[in-house]
């Protein structure tokens, strides 16, 4: 909190046991942006563009959810389920039947009863014509919806009229194994996956579909394994792809390549000689673009794969723009006009400024954001098994950790699996069976405040708001206590009540920025307090919306005969400057006061 500083100070202040008075000084408070009573203005909001509040939103009653897309008002969302209920309703309880493919209204996050396709396998991808005309959908099924009474058969792609919910009959490609990924313009469909043939022609991953007819196309480049995303670049002249793969076309190309959309040909793309995630324990999972920048997001489990966490490139050159070293797999990335949000179990942010590591699964951190501005650089990175990429740019973690349960549908202990949004909106889907402690399971959104409930306040509740009193002498307190933290707010206002002053108007106020792993201690000294008086305390801690939590009240009786201190000079010019720590030789640092003090539940 003081940094090198406080040792000196602590120091100082044993040294003053000599000194005598601390009771004429003014009041002053150890650290934060401080005031006079009642005074400061009210912190700003400091965390993302949307807040932690997990909106109302349809469930799955069962499941996962892959992948999402959001045209206009409405997201479409496929994964692996049966059944969608309303939020609030219980598992199992007011069922609605949905085959792997819902849509819901992003406004409200209640389901859309007009788009009802029944597809009798998974679906894994959800992507939109460039009008919004039409979703298409690949994943691992073999029908995609009901015509006439009967089901229609489709090769693991379709496509569905945004407009009416019905399957478009004049689009069916068809691929002999599971797509992951799709990117559509307003003439050609390209897919990738696991497959080896379209339409009878052989396609390694990697294949294209006339967007009116469903013809392949000659555009075939080739993946000696696996594509799980593919983005296209703002121009159009090239797609970048990721996955676990070592060769496109037969030439290296480590889990990340960029291929002509054109003639499919292998193109440099400078972050490829940078990041090599790939093969069974390695692999580049998501990549999106804001039309301006390319955001990746990778993992890997063991050499050679290398980078765990998130990046932005250059969508033309491939140029590093930056990379955030946040250790845990991240599995989808989502860059609203403010933020980068992502998906995944990160648990150690300590290269980019963040939190330190943390192996209990409980206490990964399964969503969070971070600023699409470069903020500084990453850090050394002493972590077994992990590439050290010290000195690169990175972003900052932004102060935004919505809690998300992992879930058991997969058996991979994941919560959330993909995240997008508009200017308004950020939705997640996944797995995970709770929201900040609400059963929601499946999908969420988060808004800005605006469209907001807002009510995410401070999150440390109970006797572990209570300030430490400690008497320095028959005419001054202090009051000490750790700050409190805010799952959408760094910026939180603590505000200490007198009562003999006032029940509403504080003491004492000020502005101290925290986050869950940094914590800082601050407090108060207040003094010219009468000798032998009572004095009752408690402590509000406020974020920008007014949500806050209230210590107990915490009551101290001054004692008749404790010596002076304040007019020694050493130790006043001590206290002034802040010191953290202020202990008497007669005073143990676990004591908390040395005379009488009591405590009582908020009035």
């Amino acid at each position: 909190m003081f940094g090198a500083s406080v040792s000196k100070r602590r120091v100082q202040a044993l040294i003053a046991v000599t000194a005598t008075v601390l009771g004429g000084l003014t009041a002053v408070g150890f650290v934060g942006a401080q005031s006079a009573a009642g005074a400061a203005p009210p912190a700003e909001r400091s965390g993302s563009g949307v807040t932690a509040d997990a909106l109302p939103t349809v469930q799955i009653d069962n499941g996962v959810v892959w992948s999402q897309v959001v045209v206009g008002d409405t997201v479409f969302a496929g994964g692996s389920f049966s059944n969608a209920r309303p939020a609030g309703a219980a598992a199992g309880t007011n069922l609605t039947p949905r085959g792997n493919l819902l849509a819901y209204d992003i406004t409200t996050g209640n389901l859309v009863q007009s788009f009802a396709p029944n597809l009798n396998g998974q679906v894994n991808a959800v992507a939109a014509s460039p009008d919004g005309s039409r979703i298409y959908v690949g994943g691992s099924f073999t029908q995609a919806g009901v015509v006439g009474g009967a089901m229609v058969a489709r090769g693991r792609i379709a496509a569905y009229s945004t407009a009416t919910g019905q399957l478009i009959s004049s689009f069916a490609p068809s691929v002999d194994a599971s797509v992951f990924s799709i990117v559509a313009t307003n003439t050609t469909v390209y897919a990738g996956g696991a497959f080896s043939m379209a339409k009878g022609n052989p396609r390694a991953r990697l294949a294209a579909f006339d967007a009116g007819t469903g013809a392949v196309l000659g555009w075939a480049p080739t993946a000696d394994s696996m594509v799980k995303t593919m983005v296209m670049a703002p121009n159009g002249t090239h797609l970048i792809v990721g996955g676990s793969f070592a060769k496109i076309n037969g030439a290296t190309a480590l889990g990340l390549a960029s291929i002509d959309s054109t003639n499919g040909s292998l193109l440099s793309f400078a972050v490829t000689s940078l990041f090599k995630d790939y093969g069974a324990n390695g692999g580049i999972q998501s990549l999106s673009t804001d039309g301006t920048a390319i955001y990746g997001a990778g993992y890997a489990w063991s050499s050679p794969s290398n980078f765990e966490g998130v990046f932005s490139a250059d969508p033309d050159t491939g140029e590093l723009n930056w990379l955030a070293d946040c250790h845990g797999d991240a599995y989808s990335t989502y860059a609203g006009s403010d933020a980068v949000y992502v998906v995944s179990h990160e648990h150690d942010c300590s290269n980019s400024g963040g939190f330190l590591n943390n192996s209990a699964p409980d206490r990964w951190y399964r969503t969070t954001a971070f600023t699409k501005q470069i903020t500084g650089v990453t850090g050394h990175d002493s972590s077994v098994g992990y590439a050290d990429f010290s000195g690169k740019p990175s972003p900052s973690l932004i102060n935004w950790f919505p809690q998300l349960l992992a879930g058991t549908f997969t058996g991979q202990t994941q919560a959330a699996w993909s995240v997008t949004g508009n200017s308004q909106y950020v939705v997640e889907g996944g797995e995970f069976p709770s929201v900040n402690d609400t059963d929601q399971y499946g999908l969420v959104r988060f808004g800005v405040p605006g469209v907001a409930t807002n009510k995410s306040g401070p999150v440390v509740a109970g006797t572990a708001n209570d300030p430490i009193v400690t008497t320095l002498s028959n005419r001054a307190v202090r009051l000490a206590w750790q700050t409190n933290w805010d799952r959408d707010d760094e910026n939180l206002t603590y505000s200490l009540f007198r009562a003999d002053v006032s029940e509403t108007a504080p003491i004492y106020r000020a502005v101290v920025p925290s986050q869950f792993w940094n914590r800082p201690q601050t407090g108060y000294l207040d003094t010219g307090l009468t000798p032998g008086a009572t004095y009752t305390y408690w402590l509000k801690t406020a974020d920008p919306s007014g949500n806050s939590q209230r210590s107990d009240s915490m009551t101290v009786t001054m004692p008749t005969t404790m010596p002076d201190l304040a007019s020694g000079q050493y130790s006043s010019t001590v206290l002034n400057d802040g010191a953290s720590d202020y202990w008497r030789l007669d005073q143990s640092s676990s004591a908390t006061t040395n005379t009488s003090t009591s405590r009582s539940g908020p009035r």
